[in-house]
């Protein structure tokens, strides 16, 4: 019994394999487009402007209560929407320490 050929002439096998080149030559194309676009979202994002809030009555009193109840910065910052270094600093100005480690 002989084997069935896959490919019954040489025609044949290279059609399939110019269709397999031209298959991957698609995919390729595809994949660079979807990496091109995905760059395209990767453009610098402009920085946001800084706001300067001045602090209320209500927030300084605020402020030195956390400092005498020695609340964590970190936890202030959260609270009050403010860096902790804008805490830091406000505190400093205002003449006592800030924080729960002194």
């Amino acid at each position: 019994m002989r084997s069935p050929n896959l490919f019954t002439s040489l025609e044949q096998l290279t059609d399939l394999t110019k269709q397999v080149r031209l298959a991957l030559a698609d995919s390729k194309n595809c994949a660079r487009k979807a990496a091109s676009q995905n760059q395209e979202h990767l453009v610098a994002k402009k920085a946001k402007k800084r706001t300067v809030r001045p602090y209320t009555k209500a927030e300084e009193k605020e402020l030195r209560a956390h400092s005498k109840a020695k609340t964590p910065v970190a936890k202030i910052s959260k609270l009050t929407k403010r860096s902790v270094a804008a805490l830091r600093k406000k505190a400093g100005e205002m003449g006592f320490p800030l924080g729960h480690r002194r």
